[in-house]
């Protein structure tokens, strides 16, 4: 048995463990976005993006950095994040008709280089724990681009307008650990990875009634913290 000094030390151990898990789902959707099954891939996605959305909470529950510190769980969160949230999502916007010729090179240049430079970016959080800029997250991004397929124009309009947001100070809620509205985020993040589970599972139908649901919930995740901001005049 276990003795009960131990047990927190197991449990943060597991909450690595856990994060670590994001790498093979990152593998998964690669190796299916390779064979161009976009479902699939984004299916896999979404399994990684709900994995990254419980480990945070858990390891502040577990305190990890006392229990475990022998791994990095900000780094190994921030490798797993650029291949689920950027490369993977950049590489299925390049490889598919979306974004054709030059757009597509030009799109995926962007959303590589600049994801690079902010991940690094020491200042990525405010005192509220929001994002600083667009977080980059182009799995959610990319992912609402395949369901309502706009025209090329509109979608690397989009991209170009989302990767400067990374360097202009306008705040991005966190679902999780801001505060403000968070009663409300919450579900909202939560309903946003359901309709992109179930517009994935009916391979992006243009008739779901899942692409509404995205919408409405994309455009509340990417507007809610700048609304904040104009609310309460909040400087970053």
């Amino acid at each position: 048995m276990t003795a009960p000094g131990g047990r927190p030390i197991l449990r943060a151990f597991f909450v690595h463990f856990l994060t670590a898990s994001g790498a093979v789902f990152a593998m998964l959707a690669m190796l299916e976005a390779s064979q161009k099954d976009w479902s699939m891939m984004f299916l896999w996605l979404v399994v990684a993006f709900f994995v990254d959305g419980i480990d945070g909470p858990l390891a502040r529950h577990y305190k990890v950095w006392d229990n475990a510190p022998r791994y990095d769980g900000v780094l190994m969160d921030l490798i797993i994040d650029y291949l689920t949230y950027v490369f993977i999502p950049a590489y299925a916007l390049f490889s598919s008709d979306l974004l054709p010729g030059w757009t597509g090179w030009c799109a995926i240049i962007v959303i590589t280089y600049t994801s690079a430079l902010y991940f690094a970016d020491t200042r990525m959080k405010t005192t509220d724990y929001s994002f600083s800029g667009f977080p980059g997250c182009w799995n959610m991004v990319v992912l609402v681009l395949f369901a309502i397929e706009p025209n090329f124009w509109v979608s690397l309009a989009i991209v170009v307008i989302l990767a400067a947001l990374m360097f202009l100070p306008v705040k991005f809620v966190h679902p999780v650990r801001t505060a403000r509205w968070r009663w409300l985020t919450l579900p909202m993040a939560v309903a946003w990875t359901f309709f992109a589970g179930w517009a994935a599972w009916v391979e992006f139908h243009p008739e779901s009634w899942a692409h509404w649901g995205l919408i409405v919930t994309s455009l509340y995740l990417v507007g809610a913290g700048a609304l904040q901001q104009l609310i309460w005049r909040e400087v970053l």
